[in-house]
């Protein structure tokens, strides 16, 4: 009986540590794209939504953060010139990653796919995150 309890505890411990971990990096992620190309606030946003999950404390930094996120992503898609601009921002990233990942430019730092992969994958992020966008505020104007 007594080994039952220590098993569930010890679920329940190993489950909180799973979302703190995975909270915690796409957060980490999110905050370094805010300075990097990629789609930074939304991810800093899913961040604190997995660890307000098990953190209840955290929950009071969610509605900031959705709030600051869903106007950058209404932002992003407010002007033809700003969509346009958008798009090409991650046509250029899934460029810049196929490059890196290629060697083709044998000077650029951190070479291969390790690289290459990170901006591909922003690149499509980034294109994703505007579709979403774009749909979300054309139901808005409807």
């Amino acid at each position: 009986m007594r080994h039952d309890v220590h098993t569930v505890a010890a679920g329940r411990h190993l489950k909180r540590a799973t979302i703190a971990v995975i909270g915690g990096v796409v957060l980490l992620v999110g905050v370094a794209l805010l300075v990097l190309p990629g789609p930074g606030l939304l991810l800093v946003l899913a961040g604190l939504l997995i660890l307000a999950s098990e953190f209840p404390a955290l929950e009071r930094y969610v509605d900031p953060a959705r709030d600051r996120a869903l106007k950058a992503a209404e932002d992003s898609v407010s002007s033809p010139v700003r969509l346009a601009g958008s798009i090409l921002c991650g046509l250029a990233l899934i460029a810049a990653g196929i490059l890196w990942g290629l060697r083709v430019v044998p000077w650029l730092p951190l070479p291969g796919w390790s690289t290459g992969s990170s901006l591909i994958l922003s690149g499509i992020l980034l294109l994703a995150l505007l579709g979403w966008s774009h749909r979300k505020v054309a139901a808005r104007r409807r």
